[in-house]
This record gives structure tokens, C-alpha cells and sequence, in this order.
């Protein structure tokens, strides 16, 4: 069996951590290179203990020199700004690349206004958007892939069936989203503290979250006509796991069955969707450790609106996972191949 050699850019937050943990039982892949320039030095298991006895890797100072020469894939699980600076000087290689940051999201012109000035432009154009269920024939023959924001996921997936099937308007989309804290990241913050989260649900970056332009654009290219959404993500006190409730309004009367069958026939080649019966939604406790998107409807055909309610593991399908299918389809082997671990419950 061939395996392929895997490198990780920034293995020392929660992104890479589980990139680790689901690479190691692969079949296919073998991790040859693993980098953190706060960590430099270290073996994995001083940075994160629950892999002591079982990885033996020492992580290394990031850089484009240490990449090994025989490596198949990239993994950049790095800051905005930090991926694209690597990025552009391997993309000449002979390897694939998957960034699981934000700078092959946007066009160029919604990277500006919300991230600032993008270090390499003329990669814009040659990244393909990571959504593994609807872009599966671009990730196919990418060299790059854009892995995609984890609340974007949650939107993204449970939106483009209704929306490609012109079943809902595309304006007014309200999507109400909470997330565990691990979608903060590794790093320590006053705002991630224990005592500041436990016990505690707020709504942060109101209006500004810079989710929000992915979602439209992503879904607007999609279908092919201008969405437009109204986003609110907030924090609540669990360490994993994405819950959207999202609000949108019906073209035509339609029952909560009608929908469903439009989510069944739209995913009904995807293994990680999981679409759930009428009066039946999902919960993050359902998907946690998995790389399953869960999703839920009711439909009010009088007042000719719905309610759809998705759930990942933020983690898993909202980053590591999902880098990991597009890495299966950019390498032709079966998607499921290594990420095909049941939820862990209770």
C-alpha cells in the first residue's frame, strides 16, 4: 500500500492536534514533518501529552527549507497572513497543498476589506474552495485547496440544497450560530478563560465576523446569484462542537417532507451528511469526534418559512477532517478513508 508523506504547518493548536490524531491511523499517509515556532524543538507529547508513547516527532521551526524534499502534502494550519507568505514560496513544488487558514478563502477584493492587503494575489485565482460535497471535481485536480471556516461549514452545507434547488430566497437568510471554545483556538485569552466562559453565552463579533463574507461569497458562486445572509456567532461553555439554527424563508408552500427529500436526493452520495428524519434534529453531542454534518428541518408552509438546524464537530468537519477529505480527493483514494470514526458519545 502506498503512503503518502505529510507535512503539518502549525501542529501545536487544536487544528493540528487533531490533523495528528487523524493522520496517524491513515492507511495511507505518514506524518514526516511537523513545525510550531513557539514549540520548536519539542517533542509532540511535551506539547500535548495524550499522544506520549504513540508519535515520536520533534516539532521544528517553520520554515520552507525544512520541508522535506519527498513530501506528498501540505498541511498549513497556520494565522491569516502566515499561510499565504509559505504558501507562495512551495506552490512551485511537486506537492498538494491544504490551508486551513483564511487566506484562499476570499477573492481579493473581500480579502482587502476585511483582512487587508493579500501577500500573494496571483494564488487567488488558482485556489479551489474546500468544500468537499459541492466542490468535489475542482478539490479532484487541485494543487491548492482553501479548507473552509468552521461556522461557514455549518452554513454552507445545510444552505446550497435549498438554495441551488430555488426552493428558498436568497436574501433575509438569518443564520443564528453557537460554538464550543476550542473554535478560539490553542492560545491563551482573558475571553477564553474558564471563569469568563463557564456558565456563560454571549454573542460576539456582532455584525463583523469575518465568517460572514465567506458564507455569501462561497454561496453566492455556488448558485450562481447574489446571497445574502444576517450571521451571529457566539461562544458557549462546551470545548467542541457547532450547533446552527438557521432561518429562512420559503419561496412556495412547503412541508417539512417536501424539504427533506430535497436534502435526501442533494446528499444522497455523501456519507457524511446525515439528514434527519422529521421531528428529529441534530445535536453536537451526536457528532463530536466525527467528521458527520447533522441536519434537521421544520418547515411552517403557511407562513411559508423553515428552520434548519445543522451540527459539527468544529474540530473534525469544521477543519481537520474536512482538510483531511479534501486531501482523499486530491489523492483519488475513497473519501472516507481514515476519517471514518463513529462519533464519540456520551
Amino acid at each position: 500500500m502506498h503512503k503518502y508523506k505529510v507535512s503539518i504547518l502549525g501542529a501545536s493548536g487544536y487544528t493540528g492536534s487533531e490533523l495528528i490524531r487523524l493522520l496517524h491511523q491513515h492507511p495511507n499517509t505518514i506524518i514526516n514533518h511537523i513545525t510550531a515556532s513557539k514549540h520548536a524543538n519539542k517533542e509532540i507529547s511535551e506539547v500535548f501529552p495524550h499522544l506520549n508513547n504513540s508519535i515520536n516527532l520533534k516539532l521544528e521551526q517553520l520554515a520552507p527549507s525544512n520541508i522535506p524534499e519527498d513530501t506528498d502534502v501540505v498541511f498549513a494550519a497556520l494565522p491569516h497572513g502566515a499561510s499565504a507568505e509559505i504558501i507562495n514560496k512551495i506552490y512551485k513544488r511537486d506537492i498538494k497543498i491544504i490551508d486551513l487558514g483564511a487566506d484562499f478563502r476570499l477573492n481579493a477584493k473581500n480579502y482587502k476589506d476585511w483582512y487587508g492587503d493579500h501577500p500573494c494575489t496571483e494564488l487567488l485565482d488558482n485556489a479551489v474552495y474546500g468544500i468537499s460535497e459541492l466542490n468535489k471535481e475542482q478539490i479532484a485536480t487541485a494543487k491548492l485547496v482553501a479548507n473552509p471556516g468552521c461556522y461557514p461549514t455549518s452554513a454552507i452545507l445545510p444552505l446550497a440544497p435549498l438554495l441551488k434547488s430555488g426552493v428558498i430566497n436568497e436574501d433575509n437568510i438569518i443564520i443564528d450560530s453557537k460554538s464550543g471554545v476550542t473554535g478560539a483556538g490553542r492560545s491563551p485569552s482573558l475571553d477564553t478563560h474558564f471563569s469568563e466562559v463557564n456558565e456563560g453565552f454571549k454573542a460576539y463579533k456582532v455584525g463583523e465576523h469575518r465568517h460572514c463574507p465567506e458564507i455569501e461569497q462561497q454561496l453566492s458562486d455556488y448558485t450562481g446569484f447574489d446571497v445574502n445572509v444576517t450571521f451571529t456567532p457566539h461562544l458557549i461553555p462546551i470545548d467542541r462542537g457547532i450547533l446552527s439554527t438557521i432561518y429562512v424563508n420559503l419561496k412556495e408552500k412547503q412541508t417539512t417532507s417536501d424539504l427533506i427529500k430535497v436534502y435526501e436526493d442533494f446528499y444522497k452520495n455523501s456519507h457524511f451528511i446525515r439528514i434527519y428524519p422529521e421531528g428529529k434534529y441534530p445535536n453536537t453531542s451526536y457528532v463530536r469526534g466525527s467528521n458527520f454534518c447533522d441536519i434537521g428541518v421544520k418547515s411552517n408552509p403557511e407562513n411559508k418559512t423553515a428552520i434548519i438546524i445543522s451540527a459539527i464537530d468544529n474540530l473534525v468537519k469544521g477543519a481537520s477532517g474536512q482538510a483531511i477529505q479534501n486531501m482523499n480527493i486530491m489523492l483519488d483514494l475513497p473519501e472516507t478513508t481514515g476519517i471514518n470514526g463513529l462519533p464519540l458519545y456520551p
